[in-house]
């Protein structure tokens, strides 16, 4: 037996080039075959190291997980974005390299980030995801959230449509 330690922290500007490899590999893994090829390339192609840095210095606030000193995810987390809403907090992103997932990660950088919010004293959390990404579902459901919205959104001609999922 073994024991998993890993440690969440806010992302710095030198960070950016490891979220930039999480964010391309894991969006690669989640969305290939969801999102019509040509539209995933370019979303990937513009978050590259200096979009990441960029965001950062911005005040963006982004959480990663290390693993051994590895950045193997990341969390970007803020105010909510749907005025109608009456939670006050959102994830915008969490995401873990394909090879880190199912193991408590993504719960561990979830949490962390849901405490965050609440460190921030944002009332409630929500989260967007696509119909479509049966894991991702899954993992929401798995963490309590209930799904209280829907939406859609367009990728090149196709119309995908997304959940939100929310915590009181």
């Amino acid at each position: 037996m073994f024991t998993i330690t890993a440690q969440t922290r806010r992302a710095t500007p030198q960070d950016a080039a490891a979220i930039s490899q999480v964010h391309e590999a894991s969006w690669r893994n989640a969305y290939a075959g969801l999102v019509p090829y040509g539209a995933l390339a370019r979303m990937l192609n513009r978050r590259d190291v200096a979009w990441w840095t960029n965001a950062i210095r911005k005040s963006t606030l982004i959480l990663i997980i290390e693993m051994d000193n590895k950045t193997v995810g990341y969390a970007t987390l803020g105010p909510n974005r749907v005025s109608t809403f009456p939670f006050e907090g959102e994830i915008y992103e969490i995401y873990l390299l394909p090879e880190y997932q199912g193991v408590g990660l993504g719960t561990k950088l979830f949490l962390d980030a849901i405490n965050e919010l609440k460190r921030r004293n944002y009332e409630g959390a929500v989260v967007w995801v696509l119909s479509d990404n049966q894991p991702a579902i899954s993992f929401y459901e798995n963490a309590g959230g209930r799904a209280i919205a829907n939406g859609s959104e367009y990728f090149d001609d196709k119309k995908l449509i997304k959940t939100a999922y929310a915590w009181d």
